[in-house]
């Protein structure tokens, strides 16, 4: 019989994956994947564009079409330019802190490892 993990499911039933001879725990359930599935979880959140991108490029669509239609002013539409601009620059600055906590968190894995390693 091939061996099972050892884990217990949210529903109180038993995990039904099989896992390798020496292993206890398939990947979803290995307490020393808890990191990288974390890490896994938050680039999939990263791989489509977020709903306030989305939203942005909505209104500069609107905003062309306004200009072009004569139903908007140049002048209020550079406004509504420049107001959209800071809040794409305001959605980038966040992209970026997002990315370097995750970096971190990476690098403090990275180094916990090595301290380890030294401590053998």
């Amino acid at each position: 019989m091939m061996p099972r993990c050892a884990a217990t499911k949210p529903d109180g039933s038993l995990c039904e994956r099989i896992v390798g001879a020496s292993q206890t725990y398939c990947y979803a359930h290995d307490p020393s994947n808890a990191d990288k599935r974390r890490r896994d979880a938050a680039r999939a959140g990263r791989s489509t564009p977020n709903a306030e991108l989305k939203e942005v490029k909505g209104l500069l669509k609107r905003l062309t079409q306004q200009v072009l239609s004569g139903e908007l002013g140049t002048s209020s539409a550079a406004v509504a330019n420049q107001l959209l601009n800071t809040r794409l620059r305001a959605i980038e600055l966040e992209r970026r802190w997002k990315e370097i906590e995750e970096l971190e968190a990476r690098l403090e894995a990275v180094e916990g490892v090595l301290q380890r390693r030294s401590a053998r």
